[in-house]
């Protein structure tokens, strides 16, 4: 079937072993036996294939080749153990190898960078980085929203994927649980989008495969304001949730603050002697820092945390305001949001409101605030540096020359929407009463 022959040798580690040639198949496999030194039956069509047997008797596939003409070195790629493959397939993939030298593609070269795809490039690990690497910097008020996207959605519809072979299919995949969520289809896309440009810039894939994609339409403008009954049940509820949501949730409608924001609220923050929250630019979602004025109703909630940590004498220094581990803010909105709905209806039922309590969410409290400062005659920038928004009347021409930073209006505007929440909830029908501001603030 063949003869061993000795084989011009291309490189010094080959001397001594003994060359021979023939068809590379099952039947040559098997009777190609061991030798006192390792021997190599290199196939008669594909040059470069062979099969090597070392004196123990142990076979393996080869593949050896030589880039840059003759003045390139040889190479040796090993393709895998006999057993694990059989001769067919060991010579299909010696084929591809044949073609990649062809193209002046170094197989070592190529086998280590679909290792790295594998490895560096596979999405769940790459989103990690991109996570640590990316949005905690870029997006430091709200990587966590991001983060949650990518777990929740992306993470389990692409897995271990390298990320250059991820295409428009795979987005419309990650995309399409959430198609019929308008706002969550729309802030999913953006991350991806964020992902992808990041990893264009590092230089880990050539373009990013959301290029040209369309994104999701806006979601419909919300304007659900919740009334005064809704707001006297909805504080009433609360009381009985008790801490973390109860005094979480009052302290979201009385200071207009954003949800994260409020839940990370640390002691450090807070300044008893002036009344004032120093909301940093690290944690609020816009990047600036914020001074919120700290109302009756807000000072009478933190004074009451404070005393259930113990403190008579004045508020901690430290630490988280709402937690249940003592390291980390509080989560589980939605689940304490549903349980607040639960308990609203329950109230409205028993009173016999004569209206019905129309669907809402957390964030529309900020709304329901800056209605409710409509109605007490407070001017617009006023509130709009309540809530911390950089439009309208700080953005443009007016926010480069108005640096008034409204803080004696923006006092004076929460307490008077703290004197109006407090009015609601005395005995009596005040559903309908508005304590108008005596001088526009």
């Amino acid at each position: 079937m063949f003869t061993i022959a000795h084989r011009k040798v291309l490189t010094g580690k080959d001397s001594g072993k003994h060359m021979a040639k023939g068809r590379i198949n099952k039947s040559a496999v098997d009777g190609f036996q061991s030798q006192p030194k390792e021997a190599i039956l290199w196939d008669d069509r594909i040059a470069g294939f062979g099969l090597k047997v070392t004196p123990t008797g142990s076979k393996s596939y080869l593949f050896q080749y030589r880039l840059g003409g003759r003045a390139g070195r040889t190479r040796r790629f090993t393709i895998g153990r006999h057993g694990s493959l059989t001769p067919d397939a060991a010579r299909r993939v010696a084929d591809d190898l044949v073609s990649l030298v062809a193209k002046g593609i170094d197989p070592q070269q190529h086998k280590q960078d679909k290792s790295r795809r594998a490895i560096e490039l596979a999405f769940r690990d790459y989103a990690g980085r991109f996570v640590e690497d990316c949005l905690k910097v870029r997006w430091k008020a709200s990587y966590r929203d991001g983060e949650a996207l990518l777990t929740r959605y992306a993470i389990p519809v692409l897995g271990s994927k390298p990320l250059p072979d991820i295409d428009r299919s795979d987005i419309r995949a990650v995309l399409h649980p959430v198609r019929r969520k308008v706002a969550t289809c729309r802030n999913l896309f953006a991350v991806l989008r964020r992902l992808f440009r990041w990893a264009v810039s590092e230089g880990d894939i050539p373009i990013s495969p959301i290029l040209g994609m369309e994104p999701p339409p806006m979601p419909t403008k919300r304007d659900r304001v919740l009334g005064d009954a809704d707001v006297r049940i909805a504080w009433n509820a609360t009381r009985e949730q008790g801490y973390p949501f109860g005094p979480l949730f009052r302290l979201l409608l009385i200071t207009g603050q954003r949800l994260e924001e409020v839940s990370g609220m640390r002691w450090s923050e807070l300044d008893r002697d002036t009344c004032m929250w120093s909301l940093p630019a690290d944690r609020a979602k816009n990047g600036n820092p914020s001074q919120v004025p700290l109302s009756p109703l807000a000072t009478i909630e933190l004074i009451g945390l404070a005393k259930r940590m113990g403190r008579t004498d004045g508020w901690p220094r430290r630490g988280l305001v709402f937690t249940t581990t003592g390291e980390t803010s509080v989560s589980g909105h939605s689940r304490a949001k549903s349980r607040l709905d639960t308990a609203m209806a329950k109230i409205a039922a028993e009173q016999d409101e004569p209206f019905a309590i129309a669907k809402w969410r957390l964030h529309d409290l900020r709304r329901t605030l800056a209605t409710g400062m409509q109605r007490l005659g407070v001017r617009f920038e006023v509130t709009e540096s309540i809530l911390n928004h950089v439009s309208g009347s700080k953005s443009g021409v007016a926010g480069v020359y108005q640096l008034h930073d409204w803080g004696p209006e923006k006092v004076r505007a929460l307490v008077a929407w703290s004197d109006h929440i407090a009015l609601l909830l005395v005995d009596g029908d005040n559903t309908n009463v508005v304590r108008l501001a005596s001088a526009r603030v």
